[in-house]
């Protein structure tokens, strides 16, 4: 964007002071020629033109619609395709920005610089805005916002650093938005990361009254000879799940689509469960980066998968060398309730569920079998994880 601004598209800069995490002092720009170079304005004067080059583009184009099936289930239960997501248009755009920018697929974009690489990554909520909207719960976005992108740039190893926020609306409610930048700046103190800046748009008539959009980007660093990129991994490896708070922040087309087939609102309570639907599907997705950070600390750790759109199906054979697939444990872990209605209400096979949701894990750890013994026996008290299954020759992913 340039620094006018029109009538009919109002832009509210806003910077975050400073950063308390150490200011690397003239860092040693790498020599190495970025294959895909971008330049972003950051969101105030005060701050220069700076470009952005990234080895990978962010996947969530890719990861996340390539994930969803071709066609309607044939046993008449529902799919992502039934609930308005284009499988087709999703692949076709991704082989066009295969051929501008090539290398996308990774969770983050990695730039170099001097021994280390900045890792970034960018993401939305999607539709899980439209039950905040329904439910007023507007305090937790932000959390959603910021661990969709802190937690795809931990599976290199990357520290966050700093996050960036866009927040978008046809008539700016400033209690409102109030409470969404809340949730954005706990994110952050979850993730140890600073909100560095944003922008807030105020678009009328744009956006239907009281609605709003989200974008984050987030950025973080690791050294050269720490990151974590699956090419280690072989055949026995270990498969280590950390549990998820619910649907997280992906398959809500699909979860509004159940819903409004169901007859259930959601104040109602959901079945097998002491909480309200809307509850269960508007808890904040869990931000995974201290506890990541400190296992891959001790040793071990040869890939992560971030459990996203795609679940286990799409997102762990992305860490895989060629050649190799996995075998899932279906009963190692305890499936959340709203998992189980989605799937009896909207009729929904169990290949689609394990293509759509995270099915109660939110992140895989593929380590060692050394390092499974003790980070299963770390967790006793401290945090929960489960080994869910195993690497394996072949290609894909399997359910036993």
């Amino acid at each position: 964007m340039t620094n006018t601004v029109a009538a009919a598209n109002a832009e509210v800069s806003r910077c975050v002071a400073a950063s308390s995490r150490p200011i690397f002092d003239k860092p040693t720009i790498a020599t190495q020629p970025p294959l895909v170079i971008r330049p972003y304005r950051l969101f105030s004067q005060r701050f220069p033109l700076l470009s952005l080059s990234l080895l990978e583009r962010n996947s969530i184009s890719s990861s996340r619609l390539r994930s969803m099936p071709k066609d309607s289930d044939a046993s008449g239960g529902l799919t992502y395709k039934d609930a308005g997501v284009d499988i087709d248009a999703g692949s076709e755009l991704v082989r066009r920005i295969a051929k501008m920018a090539p290398g996308i697929g990774g969770f983050g974009g990695l730039y170099p610089l001097g021994d280390s690489f900045l890792v970034a990554g960018t993401d939305g909520v999607g539709t899980k805005l439209k039950l905040a909207f329904e439910t007023g719960i507007h305090e937790t976005i932000g959390i959603d916002l910021v661990a969709m992108s802190v937690n795809d740039i931990v599976t290199s190893g990357a520290k966050p650093l700093f996050f960036l926020d866009y927040f978008a609306t046809s008539h700016l409610d400033v209690d409102l938005a109030e409470k969404v930048i809340k949730g954005i700046v706990d994110g952050c103190q979850q993730s140890d990361c600073a909100l560095l800046g944003g922008e807030t748009a105020e678009m009328p008539d744009f956006y239907a009254k009281g609605e709003y959009d989200l974008s984050g980007f987030a950025v973080g660093i690791v050294k050269k000879d720490s990151v974590i990129d699956g090419k280690n991994i072989v055949a026995g490896d270990v498969l280590i799940g950390l549990p998820s708070s619910g649907v997280h922040s992906n398959g809500f087309s699909l979860v509004r689509r159940v819903l409004a087939l169901s007859g259930l609102s959601l104040k109602d309570q959901l079945p097998g469960a002491a909480l309200t639907l809307g509850e269960a599907l508007m808890a904040p997705t869990v931000i995974y980066v201290k506890q990541v950070l400190d296992i891959i600390g001790k040793g071990g750790v040869k890939g992560i998968a971030h459990i996203t759109g795609g679940g286990f199906t799409d997102n762990i054979p992305r860490v895989f060398p060629e050649g190799l697939g996995a075998v899932i444990y279906k009963d190692s872990w305890n499936v959340p309730a709203v998992f189980k209605w989605i799937q009896q209400a909207g009729k929904i096979e169990d290949a689609e569920m394990s293509r759509t949701f995270n099915m109660g894990i939110g992140m895989v750890l593929v380590v060692s079998k050394e390092a499974s013994q003790r980070i299963l026996e770390d967790a006793n008290g401290a945090y929960t994880a489960y080994r869910i299954g195993e690497v394996v020759n072949g290609e894909g992913v399997s359910y036993h």
